[in-house]
């Protein structure tokens, strides 16, 4: 492999022609410019893209700040598999790379987040798992750095955001499980100050509150977002005194568990317990078929990333009606695991 000034010394011609000429600069005349792109891929030649990005004043990344750690994705994440996905699908096409900033659960994502600015790591950021109280925004908007959430804060709010429709899940949900006779209604939400859990929780009180019923502070129930929190969550369920009939789950990992603590008990859902959950695809191996929410995650990754990049000048002319903020709609698919109340 052979570096920029090897490049020049073997054409014969000056560094700083091989180097317009490899940048596409149009002072470098044609018959020049096909030789030098020749001999750069007859010799293996890779741009220093460190250099680069000083001499341009970017990095030509975009960071997807998420937290990590089995209590946090379980044991596999397919939900940002997919967005991932979609973002890189558009980043691709301005040879623009996704770099996963991969924060400890163990970590406070605040000082993580300050420390990744401090670099200048990265063009731009999508953050998620916002919080309540999110003070990573103000720390991006200082900076100065582009950055759009999914999910929102109701602290510190983005000029741009993305987020499941929370809202929309929960009117369907309440609406439907009071049509089917159910009045008892459990929810779960998870632990700490993750902002979905309180839009969620909100609005299913609202939806109950129509029907002239009430969400007890003892229906709501807490776990961690993965497996074992659902089967500790089902055993919570199953002591709680006066025991609901149904319960809507707004994680899709919590699912599996949940469906595991009830089959010990000797519980079927859909006929025992009512349950409403979020799609992942260990969910289409659930028996009876679980009704639940899937939303379109590859195409939400693509208008993540359009409307990033719609504020960001060397791109904003290509996604100039890309939204600033969208609540992303989930399609009901109907199983058999919320049946009537008998």
């Amino acid at each position: 492999m052979k570096g920029i000034r090897q490049l020049a010394q073997h054409l014969d011609i000056s560094i700083g022609t091989v180097s317009r000429a490899l940048n596409g600069k149009p002072d470098v005349n044609e018959e020049t410019r096909r030789r030098v792109l020749a001999a750069a891929e007859a010799f293996g030649y890779v741009a220093n893209q460190a250099g680069r990005a000083l001499r341009k004043g970017s990095t030509g990344i975009i960071g997807f700040m998420m937290q990590t750690g089995h209590d946090i994705t379980g044991h596999g994440d397919t939900f940002f598999m997919s967005v991932f996905d979609g973002v890189q699908t558009v980043l691709a096409r301005h040879h623009l790379d996704l770099v996963a900033l991969l924060c400890s659960s163990e970590e406070d994502p605040d000082a993580y987040l300050q420390r990744v600015v401090a670099r200048g790591f990265a063009d731009g950021i999508i953050l998620s798992a916002t919080r309540m109280r999110d003070h990573r925004f103000k720390t991006l908007s200082r900076a100065q750095i582009p950055f759009i959430s999914l999910g929102r804060s109701q602290s510190h709010t983005g000029p741009m955001w993305f987020d499941l429709d929370f809202e929309g899940m929960a009117d369907t949900a309440m609406n439907r499980l009071v049509a089917k006779g159910h009045s008892r209604i459990a929810i779960s939400r998870p632990y700490g100050d993750i902002n979905l859990g309180y839009i969620f929780e909100a609005r299913c009180r609202d939806a109950l509150a129509q029907h002239g019923l009430r969400l007890d502070d003892t229906q709501v129930f807490h776990s961690s977002p993965n497996e074992a929190g659902g089967y500790q969550l089902a055993q919570d369920f199953l002591s709680s005194p006066d025991r609901p009939t149904a319960m809507v789950l707004l994680n899709e990992a919590t699912v599996i568990g949940f469906y595991r603590g009830l089959e010990e008990a000797g519980l079927r859902p859909g006929h025992d317990v009512a349950v409403i959950g979020q799609y992942s695809p260990m969910a289409e191996f659930l028996v009876p078929r679980l009704t639940c929410f899937r939303p379109s995650l590859r195409e939400l990754g693509i208008a993540l990333a359009e409307s990033l990049l719609s504020t960001m000048p060397a791109f904003a002319e290509h996604y100039a009606q890309a939204p600033r903020q969208c609540l992303w709609p989930m399609t009901l698919v109907e199983g058999e695991s919320d049946g009537s109340l008998l």
